[in-house]
């Protein structure tokens, strides 16, 4: 167990330890496994990795990311020019289908939309977008519509969470509704509820998640 400033202080380690963020002045709050995340940033890279620092420290039930991206006016660039190698990004990343996504840029936030067949692929085509230089945000409202007519195994998603060292399956419940997977229970981390979401979307024949996986641990 934990109190509410050792929880801080390991969250403020966690993101001291990535290398991208070693310079990057990040305040840290912590209260009951929420954490707050506050600060400056000059890359989206930055604030995601941050948010991923967080998460990845157990005891850490929720993640309240107040962080803002901000630019050196040499890092600035119009929405034009964003767009473009946005799409350029996406062109030569094989895992993006580029006839099914579409790209939006205003005022440096970026928005994605399309019908894909896998869940990786929604998020390659948010990384294309997220990796740049100039971007402020990104909102993807990509839709995850299998062609596959396979019936989704809900003991194949068993076995894959099973087999995972990163998740502890067995306060792990999965219920399967047509192209729908729902996840039950109770994990000791967000990093493991993500985790367990990813693998689930890893079936063949998902067209959602609902991740209600609760986070628990005593303090």
């Amino acid at each position: 167990m934990k109190t509410n400033e050792e929880l801080q202080k390991d969250v403020q380690d966690s993101i001291k330890w990535q290398p991208l963020l070693k310079a990057a002045e990040i305040g840290v709050t912590a209260k009951n496994g929420v954490v707050t995340l506050t600060g400056n940033v000059n890359s989206f890279t930055k604030k995601i990795e941050a948010e991923k620092a967080a998460k990845s420290v157990v005891g850490v039930r929720a993640v309240v990311e107040d962080i803002n991206v901000k630019f050196t006016n040499s890092h600035e660039k119009n929405d034009e020019d964003l767009a473009t190698e946005i799409l350029s990004s996406m062109k030569w990343d094989w895992s993006v289908p580029n006839d099914k996504v579409q790209v939006k840029v205003e005022n440096g936030w970026v928005t994605i939309d399309g019908s894909v067949e896998w869940n990786y692929q929604k998020e390659a085509a948010r990384s294309c977008a997220a990796n740049l230089i100039g971007v402020k945000g990104v909102t993807n409202n990509v839709s995850v519509k299998t062609n596959s007519n396979d019936a989704i195994e809900q003991a194949d998603i068993e076995k894959a969470l099973s087999r995972s060292w990163m998740v502890d399956d067995h306060n792990i419940q999965v219920k399967v509704n047509g192209n729908k997977v729902v996840l039950r229970g109770a994990v000791e981390s967000i990093f493991e509820k993500d985790e367990a979401a990813r693998l689930a979307w890893n079936a063949p024949g998902v067209n959602e998640v609902d991740n209600e996986l609760a986070v628990i641990y005593e303090f």
